[in-house]
C-alpha cells in the first residue's frame, strides 16, 4: 500500500517505517535525557501549565500504556485550571496515579512502555497504519495518530529541556514531523485567528536550527498552505524554529519574542502589522 503524498508545506516522511523511527528517536532522546535528571530537578515546573518534569513523563507513560490496551486509572474531575476537556482529565489521571512514584521507578516505566510500543509498531504493516482510527483531532487513520504522537512527545521533551535549561534535539526526522503538525494549523492561524484579508499572503521563514519556508495564501475567505506564492508575500515573518514551536504550543507569550526578542526574536518585511498579528495568534494547541 502506498503512503499518501504529503500536503503542501509538509516535509516529513510518514510511512509506517519512518513513523516508527521517529517515535524511537524521540523516546530514546527522552530516555537519555531522563538519565541526566537529578532528584532536585525532577519536580521543576515546566512551560506546560500545571506540570512539572515528573508529570511530563507520567503523561507519556499513560498515553503509550493506553495504546497498548493497558488498564487506565479513573479520570480525575475537570477542576484543575489546566484541565479543559475529557482528554485532559484522562491525562491528569495518569499524572496523579504516578505522583507518589520515585524518579527511578517512573523512568523505568517509561523505558518499559516505550519498548513495548516499539515492539507493537514493528509488528504493524503499512496497511495497518492506514486503517481507520480515533485520533485527538477526530476520526482519521492510525498513521495520523502516530504523526500526532511524534509531535506530542517531542513538544513534551522540549518542555522538560526548557525546565532543565538543557537544550537539545532540535533537528532530525522527529523534529520535521513535529513542525509538520504545526504547519498544518498555519491556514487556520493566518485566516481564522489573525483575520488576514482575502487576497493577502503570508510567508513564514524558519531560520533554524530546523529550516523551512511556509507559504499561506488567503483567497475566497479561506487561508491555506501552498507550495509557492505567485506574487511577493504581503507579509514575511522570520523567526527561529524554536520560537515558532513554543509560540504555536502556547509555551511563550508572544511579547517575549516580539518585544524581548527571546529565542532570537522575530523580524518582519512587507506589512509588519499583519505579520505581528499572525505571531500574536500562533498558539493553536489546547
Amino acid at each position: 500500500m502506498s503512503v499518501p503524498r504529503p500536503a503542501a508545506g509538509l516535509l516529513a516522511d510518514s510511512s509506517g517505517g519512518a513513523l516508527r523511527d521517529q517515535l524511537d528517536e524521540v523516546w530514546s532522546s527522552l530516555a537519555d535525557l531522563g538519565a541526566t535528571i537529578s532528584d532536585d530537578e525532577w519536580n521543576l515546573a515546566t512551560p506546560c501549565p500545571g506540570w512539572d518534569v515528573a508529570a511530563q513523563y507520567a503523561h507519556m507513560i499513560g498515553t503509550e500504556s493506553s495504546l497498548l490496551g493497558r488498564l487506565t486509572p479513573d479520570a480525575v474531575a475537570e477542576t484543575l485550571p489546566h484541565v479543559r476537556n475529557q482528554i485532559g482529565a484522562m491525562n491528569e489521571a495518569w499524572v496523579a496515579s504516578l505522583a507518589s512514584s520515585g524518579r527511578h521507578e517512573v523512568l523505568e516505566r517509561f523505558r518499559e512502555v516505550t519498548a513495548a510500543r516499539r515492539e507493537a509498531l514493528r509488528a504493524m504493516s503499512e496497511e495497518d497504519f492506514s486503517r481507520p482510527s480515533w485520533t485527538p483531532v477526530g476520526e482519521a487513520d492510525y498513521r495520523r495518530f502516530m504523526q500526532i504522537r511524534v509531535f506530542d512527545c517531542w513538544v513534551h521533551e522540549q518542555d522538560i529541556r526548557d525546565a532543565l535549561s538543557r537544550p537539545g534535539h532540535v533537528t532530525g526526522p522527529a523534529v520535521e514531523q513535529s513542525l509538520d503538525e504545526i504547519v498544518r494549523a498555519a491556514g487556520y492561524v493566518v485566516g481564522k485567528l489573525s483575520h488576514a484579508p482575502s487576497g493577502s499572503t503570508v510567508r513564514l521563514v524558519l531560520t533554524g536550527p530546523a529550516r523551512r519556508t511556509v507559504n499561506v495564501s488567503v483567497a475566497d475567505g479561506r487561508a491555506r498552505v501552498v507550495d509557492e506564492l505567485e506574487t511577493p508575500p504581503t507579509a514575511t515573518i522570520r523567526l527561529s524554529s524554536d520560537a515558532y514551536a513554543r509560540l504555536s504550543c502556547g509555551r511563550l507569550p508572544p511579547s517575549a519574542v516580539l518585544d524581548d526578542r527571546a529565542l532570537g526574536g522575530v523580524d518582519f518585511s512587507g506589512e509588519a502589522a499583519l505579520g505581528r498579528r499572525v505571531v500574536e495568534h500562533l498558539a493553536f494547541t489546547i
